[in-house]
């Protein structure tokens, strides 16, 4: 106790504790707003890959696999089909392929995938977000005379080929999205990663 009647070492303790006291109480606060930030495990799935097991898609079969809310389509094409879809040129709204900042650059060929049997592509119509409806067989249909394979969208009459290549006379305007994918093995797909560009 010092001359003017002031406990120095008493003041000190209690400055230290309220001190200590009032940094555990903002580190106490801090964690949970800052955990909050933090995507949840629901977002975090959501946003995850998804891993599709092709080793039984037959050829002209298909699997649909949900990646980010969405359907996407795996198709096995048959050898016809492949050959098929050089010659539907002049049948396509965008003959080119034109390649979006959207879409990865191993969809710049008429297969629109990295292999010719298999196409991995977003169920989702590119004209009011309907699901196109898979018809694989070649042969007439009540929407198309010469058919010849592909994905018809019910909701508006919106037509693909089976590369996903939206067909003139179509409402839909662009092609059918390609995500990012890559092949984890000869039977296991991974959606959502794009090996090449990761």
């Amino acid at each position: 106790m010092s001359n003017d009647g002031v406990n120095t070492g008493r003041r000190r303790f209690l400055i230290a504790t309220t001190a200590v006291g009032g940094g555990i109480g903002a580190v106490g606060v801090a964690v949970p707003f800052v955990k909050s930030w933090n995507p949840s495990e629901k977002a975090k799935a959501a946003g995850a890959p998804a891993k599709a097991d092709i080793g039984k898609v037959e050829p002209g079969s298909m699997i649909v696999v949900e990646w980010r809310g969405k359907p996407v389509y795996v198709v096995r094409r048959t050898d016809e089909v492949i050959g098929l879809l050089e010659g539907l040129a002049d049948e396509l709204k965008d003959p080119n392929n034109t390649v979006t900042s959207q879409q990865p650059a191993y969809a710049n060929n008429i297969f629109r995938s990295r292999k010719e049997d298999l196409v991995v592509i977003e169920g989702v119509c590119t004209h009011l977000g309907c699901a196109p409806k898979y018809f694989p067989e070649v042969k007439p249909q009540a929407f198309q005379e010469n058919w010849k394979g592909g994905f018809y969208c019910p909701c508006h009459g919106s037509r693909f080929d089976l590369s996903g290549r939206v067909l003139k006379g179509s409402p839909a305007g662009k092609n059918l999205r390609i995500p990012p994918y890559s092949y984890v093995d000869e039977n296991t797909l991974i959606i959502g990663v794009d090996e090449e560009n990761a």
